[in-house]
């Protein structure tokens, strides 16, 4: 039986994904209230030292109302057009609603091809980051007017764009808030037998087929598509929750660990196949790290530059590297620093990384969460290594 206040109260990352259906009124008008709504649940997590990402439909409705269509138009070169003109309007109405609890917003906008190259990946990563550090409420969106798929076949209305931001910025939780209260065995708009399921804990064939065909394109944006993402979510580690954007407090509610929507719960066992990974991967290079910075790593911490003496070879940032102490390699890691960089801030504190590199990537060289230890259970990875 999933307890869901066990899984809620280690929430700290949290991406929340907003539909076409819940930002728009029924007459295809931005629904001002709703986002102010929102705004209002998304600053009291960050009050609570909560980090919330948010990932905005919207913009082409905006367009379309803006430009005076009478319908939606299908030609792909108008919808993009009208996602260019809508985007501004939507950054500009979260940021009067994020204002009134002074917060300040950041646009992203991406394509699929963002994930697919790791140089922009990373910047995408580091980004994102910074802004959260910063306290900035970033806003992220496909980027319509540039894509060369048809728009809402690449990610479908946002919802594995969501949950692609939610794996590689490793969130804890994906939100995906919809016109729909979660997952049900079969259309619940067709089918009054339809039966509420509450907690998925493996995507199985069978609660992929609940989705609908994945050749009908009256699934973009609907079930098929949540589905995939909650599939992308269970892989990388991240609970997903679809649930209703009508719920009263919907998003602070599901924090409380309240019985709404559906909960798709993620693969425990990520973690730990993920520092498998990096322990089983072949390195780049290698930092040496004094005792401080040594035992500060063994108590769960991140290696900072200031506890680095030494950087072999030549790396990239992404790539996994050695961590030695006394000449014995005593853990790996996934550097966020090139090798060239670190030779110019090691030994240095974070406060200097920006006056000497002309910026900062992050105040850590290797957060705890990306290294992996040796120990007595897996010398035979060492060995391998």
């Amino acid at each position: 039986m999933i307890d869901r206040k066990d899984i809620f109260d280690d929430i700290d990352k949290i991406v929340i994904k907003i539909g076409t259906s819940s930002i728009n009124t029924e007459e295809e008008k931005l629904n001002h209230p709703f986002m102010d709504n929102i705004a209002s649940q998304v600053a009291a997590l960050h009050e609570m030292g909560k980090k919330v990402i948010l990932v905005s439909s919207g913009a082409i409705g905006i367009g379309i109302d803006m430009l005076s269509f009478e319908k939606r138009p299908r030609e792909i070169p108008v919808r993009q057009a009208c996602a260019a003109v809508g985007q501004s309007v939507l950054m500009q109405e979260w940021s009067n609603s994020f204002s009134r609890h002074n917060l300040k917003v950041a646009q992203i906008l991406i394509t699929y091809e963002s994930f697919s190259s790791r140089l922009t990946y990373l910047n995408l990563r580091n980004s994102i980051s910074t802004l959260l550090s910063y306290g900035v409420i970033p806003i992220i969106n496909e980027n319509d007017p540039i894509c060369v798929n048809e728009i809402e076949a690449t990610f479908g209305d946002n919802d594995k764009l969501s949950a692609m931001v939610a794996s590689k910025i490793e969130a804890d939780l994906l939100i995906i808030l919809s016109d729909i209260d979660g997952l049900y065995d079969k259309n619940p708009k067709r089918n009054h037998d339809a039966k509420f399921i509450s907690v998925i804990e493996e995507i199985t064939p069978e609660v992929e087929s609940y989705g609908g065909s994945p050749t009908s394109m009256k699934g973009v944006g609907g079930m098929r598509t949540k589905i995939e993402a909650a599939k992308i979510c269970h892989m990388s580690g991240c609970n997903m929750v679809i649930a209703n954007s009508n719920v009263e407090n919907v998003v602070k509610n599901i924090l409380d660990a309240e019985e709404i929507g559906t909960l798709f719960v993620a693969n425990e066992e990520i973690h730990k196949n993920r520092i498998r990974w990096i322990l089983l991967s072949k390195t780049c290079g290698s930092v040496e790290v004094d005792t401080g910075a040594r035992d500060a790593i063994l108590n769960s911490m991140s290696l900072l530059p200031s506890g680095i003496v030494n950087v072999e070879g030549v790396f990239d940032r992404g790539d996994i590297i050695e961590i030695k102490c006394d000449g014995e390699t005593f853990a790996k890691g996934i550097t966020d620093y090139t090798s060239g960089e670190l030779e110019k801030i090691k030994g240095k504190h974070t406060n200097m990384i920006a006056d000497i590199l002309g910026y900062k990537n992050h105040n850590h060289v290797i957060k705890k969460e990306n290294i992996g230890l040796f120990n007595g259970e897996n010398s035979q990875e060492k060995s391998q290594s």
